[in-house]
């Protein structure tokens, strides 16, 4: 999971790069426990199962949490976004981070494909720009 998010050669961020960062801070997002009120509890008496209805249940895939690298790589990722000015943009990068497609993006934002393909190519540019111009807000 674990991809390499600086170019070696140069040291320098790319679109990219800064693109797989923000799809990679979402999937982390959603890897972390989900928030539950504390204080709630059951009466009702737990159940115990045999191992022919433990063999006969729906066994959900394993959710592996997020690793601290990971965490620590999704806030950095997060702080980013603060270099864009229009909510809009703002969207458009977690919109588009988050797979949803271009369809539904733009009826999200009453905007047209071209726009809103215009918008992010834009807002990622910004954000490589100011990461290469300001290399203090990475953690290289």
């Amino acid at each position: 999971m674990t991809k390499m998010t600086i170019n070696q050669t140069n040291n320098q961020w790319t679109k990219e790069l800064v693109a797989q960062r923000f799809e990679s801070a979402i999937t982390t997002i959603r890897r972390l426990p989900a928030v539950r009120v504390s204080g709630y509890v059951s009466t009702w008496p737990e159940i115990f199962y045999d191992k022919y209805e433990i063999a006969m249940m729906d066994h959900k895939p394993k959710r592996w949490p997020a690793t601290a690298r990971q965490i620590t790589e999704m806030e950095e990722t997060c702080k980013w976004i603060n270099f864009l000015d229009k909510v809009d943009d703002r969207k458009i990068i977690w919109y588009r981070a988050s797979s949803l497609p271009w369809k539904e993006i733009c009826v999200r934002l009453g905007i047209a494909r071209s726009t809103a393909n215009l918008k992010w190519q834009n807002a990622i540019l910004t954000i490589t720009n100011k990461l290469n111009k300001f290399p203090m807000f990475t953690n290289r």
